[in-house]
């Protein structure tokens, strides 16, 4: 989950499915993704001015300063804003883990397949001497072991922050801790969105808040992309015991000023989503979204019967 100041925004899986659909819980669709999310920030501001309007609250109004209504509706904007962002950052965690694993767990396969592909058509070739034959077969054992560019030498070391928590934790010598699923727990989830609805950086009242809000979810988002409910709780506690933020009343210019950061903000994450939801992995996950990990199982049964039979049509050319 990204954070900047306001004035100054910068781009950066209850779960998000497709990150165009809904804030899993502000729009009530969880397998269905952020776009609801999207939605209500787009809407909040109107929705927070007319709250109040019903009978019988005149008087109440009148009584209100000039600013309170306003400043309402800023407060509902931020809540759908930041709805429609746990929304966002719960599908790249998938996203995320979804790539670690499949290749964690597939790429053994896929290089089997690469090596008995490269000998069905060596001993194709041995069989028949056809130059044609040779060209496949040299074709085919160049695809087991290509020169490696840049993406493959870096591969699962680097993800949308930087280093990957593989890479950090080797070179701070600590235990890795590579994801156990595609998709955090039901109790990571909830903890997850209960720290980020509370200790949100956008809920900030000064720089020095905005800091240490900042440092925290950093901490947060890590043990969510693990899967770590005990480190979650922990942190949960930290938050809890740690100091209230004074309540502060900004000025009408100010609360203007924050309605145009937050649309802004709204459209940066429009645009982070649609490009979750178009990448590889995010289009492989939206045909399981009701059950990612049981997709990485179904692809690995498949990758096995095809190895199978790679190894039965290469014992029958060299027997």
């Amino acid at each position: 989950m990204t954070q900047e100041a306001p004035g100054e925004p910068t781009p950066r899986n209850d779960d998000a499915q497709d990150p165009q659909a809904a804030g899993h819980e502000a729009a009530g669709q969880e397998a269905a993704g952020p776009a609801g999310g999207e939605e209500a920030a787009g809407q909040a501001g109107g929705e927070g001015a007319d709250q109040n309007t019903g009978p019988g609250q005149d008087q109440d109004q009148a009584s209100e300063r000039p600013e309170a209504r306003l400043e309402k509706a800023v407060r509902v904007a931020e809540q759908a804003l930041i709805e429609f962002e746990i929304a966002v950052e719960t599908f790249r965690v998938e996203v995320e883990n979804f790539s670690r694993l499949h290749h964690q767990k597939l790429g053994p396969m896929y290089a089997r397949l690469d090596e008995l592909d490269a000998r069905i058509a060596e001993a194709t070739a041995a069989r028949t001497g056809d130059p044609e034959d040779r060209r496949r077969a040299e074709e085919a054992r160049a695809m087991v072991m290509p020169m490696p560019g840049v993406d493959e030498l870096f591969h699962d070391w680097m993800d949308s922050d930087g280093l990957s928590p593989e890479a950090s934790a080797m070179l701070t010598e600590q235990t890795v801790q590579p994801p156990k699923r595609v998709r955090p727990s039901e109790e990571a989830r909830r903890l997850y969105r209960e720290l980020a609805r509370k200790a949100h950086p956008d809920l900030a009242q000064d720089e020095a808040e905005r800091s240490r809000r900042d440092e925290f979810i950093a901490r947060v988002n890590a043990a969510y992309g693990r899967g770590d409910v005990d480190q979650l709780r922990v942190l949960a506690d930290e938050w809890a015991a740690g100091p209230v933020p004074v309540e502060q009343q900004p000025e009408r210019d100010e609360l203007y000023a924050r309605l145009e950061w937050l649309s802004r903000r709204k459209e940066l994450l429009s645009v982070i989503a649609k490009e979750l939801e178009d990448s590889a992995i995010g289009s492989m996950l939206r045909m399981a979204p009701d059950d990612p990990d049981r997709l990485l199982e179904e692809i690995a049964e498949q990758l096995l019967a095809r190895v199978a039979e790679r190894e039965t049509d290469l014992a029958k050319l060299v027997q």
